[in-house]
């Protein structure tokens, strides 16, 4: 029988968040089917459609924003907060990730604080770059918040984020529709690649050295870096000697998840070279559908890949043990009568 499952990479927007930015991303969302409907709610939607995939635990995050400041923040936080926290079945089922303003690394850090003691949240996810500013964070600037995240001990979920207009003009447009051209530049290509591009980048600069004990996690099945994984390490002496070698921080610092990413190949290709310590089930919601992933781990445990107690692993305990969380069971879900949300 299919184990508790804790999805960690899954999308709402607070008025607060969704009002802060308007670019072609956000006009793209709202022509998604469905999609607005569902990252507004964290009620009674969110938990059917979590019991028809059977998760048992949801934690929540903004979707990508927009540089968003420290003000829309700390409202869309709260306002996260108050949905989470609200009477029902919800309180059990949910847990929270901040959104966090990264144009600003001390005021995402005073942000991050805030929510994981005042809220309870159990980490951060973050877009992979601002787009103004500093791309990434791998600058002295950024220490301030990756040591207010090692000091807390709750992981940074680094994700994709839009390519910028002068990447979409100098790698992605060709000779083709210019929607192709943001598929290769988003899902389909450049948003893995780019968060890869993010890590090494944090390794070169000896992020990882200086935060010996951060917390990152990548999803999409660890956004390409898996396969290439051998490569890296190969090639790293190159770059220069650091402290602590690539395949230390894998081992030690990087967590993967498996949103959005529906077949069994890439899984075998994990197994061989990644701890099942750091690999979590997680859906990608509303983007794809709880039933997607269901289907997908029912295939992962009638594969003969994993044993059950390797099943448990990936499904919560994984997360359970990251994260500080506690999936209900299945009865506890079901109850007698089904969820019993008050929203």
């Amino acid at each position: 029988m299919t184990p508790p499952l804790i999805t960690l990479e899954e999308h709402y927007y607070s008025k607060a968040i969704f009002d802060s930015f308007d670019n072609s991303m956000k006009e793209g969302i709202k022509k998604w089917p469905g999609a607005i409907e569902r990252l507004f709610d964290a009620g009674d939607l969110r938990l059917e459609e979590m019991d028809r995939g059977q998760v048992s635990l949801q934690v929540i995050s903004h979707c990508a924003a927009e540089n968003p400041s420290p003000d829309a923040c700390r409202a869309g936080n709260d306002q996260l907060a108050t949905e989470i926290s609200k009477s029902g079945e919800s309180k059990e089922r949910f847990a929270g990730f901040a959104v966090l303003p990264m144009i600003d690394p001390e005021a995402a850090a005073v942000e991050l604080e805030r929510t994981v003691k005042d809220h309870g949240f159990v980490g951060a996810l973050i877009d992979n770059k601002v787009t103004v500013g500093a791309n990434f964070y791998d600058g002295y600037d950024y220490h301030v918040f990756w040591k207010k995240a090692e000091e807390l001990g709750v992981p940074v979920y680094l994700h994709p984020s839009w390519p910028s207009d002068k990447l979409l003009q100098q790698t992605y447009l060709g000779n083709y529709p210019l929607r192709s051209a943001t598929v290769i530049g988003g899902a389909m290509w450049g948003w893995h690649s780019d968060v890869g591009v993010h890590v090494l980048r944090l390794h070169a600069a000896g992020v990882f050295d200086e935060f010996p004990k951060l917390k990152i996690i990548l999803g999409h099945f660890g956004e390409m870096m898996p396969y290439l994984l051998q490569r890296i390490c190969d090639q790293e002496s190159i770059m220069g000697k650091r402290q602590r070698t690539f395949r230390q921080v894998w081992d030690e610092n990087i967590w993967i998840t498996t949103s959005a990413c529906w077949s069994l190949d890439p899984m075998r290709c994990i197994l061989a070279n990644t701890k099942i310590e750091r690999i979590m089930y997680s859906i990608d919601y509303p983007f794809t559908t709880n039933e997607h992933g269901l289907k997908w781990f029912t295939e992962l445990e009638n594969s003969g890949l994993l044993t059950p107690q390797q099943l448990e692993m990936i499904a919560h305990k994984n997360a359970e043990s990251l994260l500080g969380v506690k999936a209900p069971s299945r009865e506890q879900v079901n109850g007698v009568n089904g969820h019993s949300s008050t929203h």
